[in-house]
């Protein structure tokens, strides 16, 4: 492939072994579309989801694409009274992406990130490359060296 997004090449600046898939040329728009295309085990691929607290801050959770966030669990998680996903809008100034290719790694700033918990359960993990139509596939204890997140239930029952 020789296109690579910026999560790519933070991944090969800090050696981090990974592999790509793209989906550029198919009419996927959900994430379970996404994993459906890549041959893929839904629970396995992730999605990141961006919100806001009752404090200003953002949050980073991700979710496996099935599955929704519970936006209490998200907020009881991170200390905060509420969370909500920001806008749409709001998206590419808050974290240097597009709705639909938002990654966990690369943003515009550090922000706190939580894992839903049933990532454990898996070698590796697919989420976003940074772009729509790309998707990275690492370890989750290799996702650890390129970001700082936390592990838990975020997810509705």
């Amino acid at each position: 492939m020789d296109y690579k997004t910026n999560v790519m090449r933070i991944l090969d600046k800090n050696k981090i072994p990974y592999n790509h898939y793209t989906y550029a040329d198919t009419n996927a728009i959900s994430g379970v579309e996404v994993a459906s295309v890549l041959h893929q085990d839904p629970e396995k691929v992730f999605k990141t989801l961006v919100t806001i607290g009752k404090s200003k801050n953002f949050f980073v959770f991700m979710v496996p694409v099935a599955l929704e966030l519970d936006l209490k669990k998200a907020a009881h998680t991170v200390g905060e009274k509420s969370v909500e996903m920001i806008k749409m809008k709001d998206l590419l100034s808050v974290t240097g992406y597009v709705h639909g290719g938002c990654s966990p790694i690369g943003m515009k700033k550090t922000f706190t990130t939580v894992i839903h918990k049933s990532a454990v359960n898996f070698d590796t993990i697919i989420f976003s490359a940074g772009k729509i139509g790309y998707q990275v596939e690492i370890s989750p204890e290799n996702l650890s060296k390129v970001i700082k997140y936390s592990i838990a239930d975020i997810v509705k029952d």
